[in-house]
């Protein structure tokens, strides 16, 4: 078993990171950081919503839910007690491209919490009691976060309409019609396809020596049986859109209105060379903060939003995301604020940014990056994500050196090839009266 550590760019971004394969095939990341006795241990799934049949939305983060149940081995509840008498945390959440365990705990319990996941990662216990009971869990989850929530009808509406072929255009906790259905036949398919150490990514972040987690590793997970293979994650294609659509939700429940407008562009996986990170730099540009220029213009020299930002969601397995939000202040309209955002899409996407602009939204991009690594959830999150969608320790530890070579030509291709209004989707949220 041969350890692969990432250097030198790994060393000059200062990340060290090794990785290697048990002989089933499970990826370990290890990312020592001794500056406190803590360890955080996460374990990706390579399956997330976008990887559910037809008819059955909702699967993956259902059977997230079913993973805290009993196994051959433990009670239910038993991996929530041994975290809490250490003091320790753990979750879970899914996502489109993948589904994550995690738990944050000291060293001395890091084989505790591998022997624990590697138990339910093949020892499950489902009765239809326990699924009926958690698919009610379920339903009251949606109709808690979606259901009775205006702008999270809207956003389901919106990246529905978005997304004309690609899965995921179905929303990760699954329609309340199709949730309804899913029974033990369903879960247990599921796990039995997708619950192998072979279609999983260890990360281990804190506390810890690579050597010493290889052995830990090879003591739980290592005993576990290589899965099938499974067929590489082929999925239907986006079309070209060549359509503006607009979707506007009036609800007595708002009080302040807002707009959110959406473009599929590429990600990370999908990208041309060096698109991915300018539009990671576009988002930043725009509004990725109070020195954007969304913030500068429309918040403090017109005065007519509350906020403004544009997000880039690029870590995905299939095309990515741009989209921009804001909210009108005081007396302004919402068409205000949405004319102000579309005159700072076309001045870029025609006269570009200074070289000045570029350079210091890089250095404080970078920098951002390095900050994240203070906290080991989210540097190991980077690590999960990035190799649970198709890319490697190297894409990641290489990205600050990618994203110092964006030029401002770049960034003003993107901003002109993608952020077209007549290819966006466009979402209002009113108050009822209007």
């Amino acid at each position: 078993m041969a350890f692969l550590t990432t250097e030198p760019a790994a060393a000059a971004n200062g990340i060290k990171a090794t990785n290697f394969l048990l002989d089933n095939g499970m990826e370990v990341v290890v990312i020592p950081d001794h500056r406190a006795p803590i360890v955080k241990h996460m374990l990706w799934y390579k399956v997330g919503s976008a990887d559910e049949p037809p008819g059955k939305s909702g699967i993956a983060h259902f059977f997230e839910h079913l993973m805290f149940k009993e196994t051959a081995n433990h009670g239910a509840g038993e991996l929530h007690r041994a975290v809490a008498e250490i003091g320790g945390s753990q979750n879970a959440f899914t996502s489109y491209d993948y589904t994550a365990f995690f738990e944050t705990v000291p060293p001395s319990a890091l084989e505790q919490m591998m022997g624990f996941e590697a138990d339910r990662m093949r020892n499950l216990t489902l009765t239809d009691d326990v699924i009926e009971t958690e698919r009610d869990v379920v339903r009251e989850e949606r109709r808690l976060r979606v259901d009775n929530n205006p702008q999270a009808l809207l956003d389901e509406e919106v990246v529905t309409t978005l997304w004309q072929s690609q899965p995921y255009r179905i929303p990760v906790i699954g329609w309340m019609h199709e949730i309804e259905k899913l029974n033990r036949s369903d879960a247990v398919t599921f796990y039995y396809k997708y619950y192998w150490p072979n279609n999983a990514v260890l990360v281990v972040a804190g506390d810890v020596e690579p050597e010493s987690v290889r052995a830990l590793a090879e003591r739980t997970y290592g005993k576990l049986p290589r899965g099938p293979e499974l067929p590489p994650r082929e999925r239907a294609s986006e079309p070209v859109q060549n359509t503006k659509r607009v979707l506007t939700l009036s609800d007595d429940r708002v009080l302040v209105p807002l707009f959110s407008r959406h473009w599929v562009v590429p990600s990370y996986r999908t990208a041309e060379p060096g698109e991915a990170e300018a539009l990671d730099l576009l988002a930043e540009i725009l509004g990725g903060g109070n020195r954007s220029r969304l913030y500068q213009e429309l918040v403090v020299e017109q005065g007519i939003a509350a906020t403004a930002y544009a997000d880039f969601q690029g870590n995905m397995l299939d095309a990515g995301k741009f989209s921009i939000r804001g909210w009108p202040r005081g007396d302004a309209e919402l068409a205000d604020v949405e004319a102000g955002v579309d005159a700072e899409i076309a001045r870029i996407a025609s006269n570009g940014v200074t070289s000045d602009e570029l350079e210091q939204t890089k250095n404080r991009y970078i920098r951002s990056f390095i900050f994240a690594r203070d906290e080991q959830g989210s540097v190991a999150g980077m690590y999960g994500a990035t190799l649970a969608t198709g890319g490697n320790v190297q894409d990641l530890e290489e990205w600050p050196d990618r994203i110092r070579k964006v030029t401002a030509d770049q960034v003003k291709a993107v901003a002109a090839r993608y952020l077209l209004s007549d290819h966006s989707t466009t979402g209002y949220l009113l108050p009822k009266e209007n």
